[in-house]
């Protein structure tokens, strides 16, 4: 015979026994099955740790450049800092040279309007003596030519007495000026005295051959003249004294109160224009708003009327003028029962059955080859490792088993066990 047959192996006849291969073969295929499905989860676990690794190397990389623009933009604020702060400290000195120039050109400007002031008050005074002066020189001796009488030698004194006169009330007159005195009288008695003397001087110069009249008319001028140039100068500094403004200082003064009352009728104007603008935008606002108002009032009428009727009954108890937000609101939840205004029962409840059932079918167990993976049961708890093993001392049989040791099942078969449930509701 060319092939070897076995008749018996130990002591027996070979056999095939179809249920052990069967089971052998569904040992095998299960096993199988599961090193797929190790194989396909050691797979993904490490295809899941490159997709980490991957996204932690990037995650890395966008945090280390956020860190660099935030660095960058760090160093350009500060040099911004830095460069608005240069030119705050330039602008600043730039302005504080300004004022200090302004005050040097001011205080300038005011030395020499007072330097010419000065000048001009000293040629005012000294030429207002002058022309005093001058005037007695020229009426002096047309009067001692008017009074000379060999037989009254002592009438040779009244030039001096009469021009004297004016003179010493002149004196007078700055005395008052310098102590805040009066001056009227003074000047009063300096025109009484220089009058006198111009008469004196005109009477000689019509009736008297000696004099003539051209001397006796200037010399009635000169006793007039001066006097009245003299007085005109003390009044002046009687005036600067006193504080009583010029009349330049005067218009000036009236033109900047023209000023003033013109710019403030001017803002008076404008606010009552702007008031007047206001006025018309709250107006118009209101107007809109009664509109708006109405048209909302319409509406609900229409469409919820039995909402309205509640809604205007709560109005008409609380006086107010229309339906507002919060009674409408109020009227809402009392007739439909939804705090929501617009929203019915059933639309809670329609919403209610669609979350479900998106919460159902987002959560329910995996189907497939990796259902082998995990089994409906979750992870089991953790033993302590000092917990003797039972089964080493009774022969291999398991320990009983007792409430409260069997691990939970997991939730996605309890995900799975209400998605049944609420199928079986809904086609029953």
């Amino acid at each position: 015979m060319t092939a070897t047959s076995i008749e018996k192996v130990n002591g027996h006849a070979p056999g095939f026994d179809a249920v052990a291969l069967a089971k052998a073969e569904a040992i095998r295929t299960e096993a199988a099955a599961k090193a797929e499905a190790l194989r396909k989860e050691a797979e993904g676990k490490a295809e899941a740790e490159k997709i980490l690794a991957a996204e932690k190397a990037e995650k890395e990389r966008i945090a280390n450049e956020r860190a660099a623009m935030r660095l960058e933009k760090e160093k350009a604020d500060h040099a911004a800092h830095l460069a608005r702060k240069a030119a705050e400290k330039a602008k600043a000195d730039a302005e504080r040279e300004k004022a200090e120039q302004a005050a040097v050109d001011e205080a300038e400007r005011e030395a020499q309007q007072l330097a010419e002031q000065e000048r001009a008050e000293r040629w005012w005074k000294w030429g207002a003596r002058g022309i005093y002066a001058v005037g007695l020189i020229i009426a002096a001796p047309v009067q001692f030519m008017h009074f000379w009488d060999r037989q009254r030698p002592f009438l040779i004194a009244a030039p001096a007495l009469l021009e004297g006169l004016a003179l010493v009330l002149a004196f007078g007159a700055a005395w008052a000026v310098a102590h805040r005195r009066d001056v009227a009288p003074y000047r009063v008695g300096i025109m009484l005295g220089a009058v006198i003397a111009a008469g004196i001087n005109l009477y000689g110069g019509l009736y008297d051959e000696r004099i003539g009249f051209n001397a006796g008319l200037i010399g009635a001028i000169a006793s007039l003249g001066g006097p009245i140039v003299l007085m005109a100068y003390e009044h002046g500094i009687a005036q600067k004294a006193d504080g009583i403004p010029s009349f330049r200082e005067r218009r000036a003064t009236e033109r900047a109160r023209r000023e003033a009352d013109a710019a403030r009728e001017k803002a008076r104007a404008e606010k009552q224009a702007a008031e007047a603008r206001a006025a018309a935008d709250k107006a118009a606002a209101q107007a809109r708003a009664e509109d708006e108002q109405k048209r909302k009032d319409a509406d609900r009428k229409q469409h919820h009327p039995d909402v309205w009727e509640v809604a205007d009954a709560l109005r008409s108890a609380r006086g107010a003028a229309f339906v507002t937000e919060q009674i409408w609101a109020e009227s809402w939840l009392l007739v439909t029962g939804c705090k929501t205004v617009g929203l019915t029962l059933e639309m809670e409840a329609q919403g209610r059955a669609q979350r479900a059932r998106v919460k159902a079918a987002t959560e329910v167990p995996i189907i497939g080859d990796f259902s082998l993976v995990e089994s409906q049961k979750g992870p089991r708890a953790k033993k302590d490792p000092n917990t003797p093993d039972g089964r080493r001392n009774n022969g291999g049989t398991p320990p009983v088993r007792r409430a409260g040791e069997s691990a939970p099942h997991h939730p996605i078969a309890r995900a799975q066990a209400r998605l049944e449930q609420t199928e079986k509701r809904d086609s029953q």
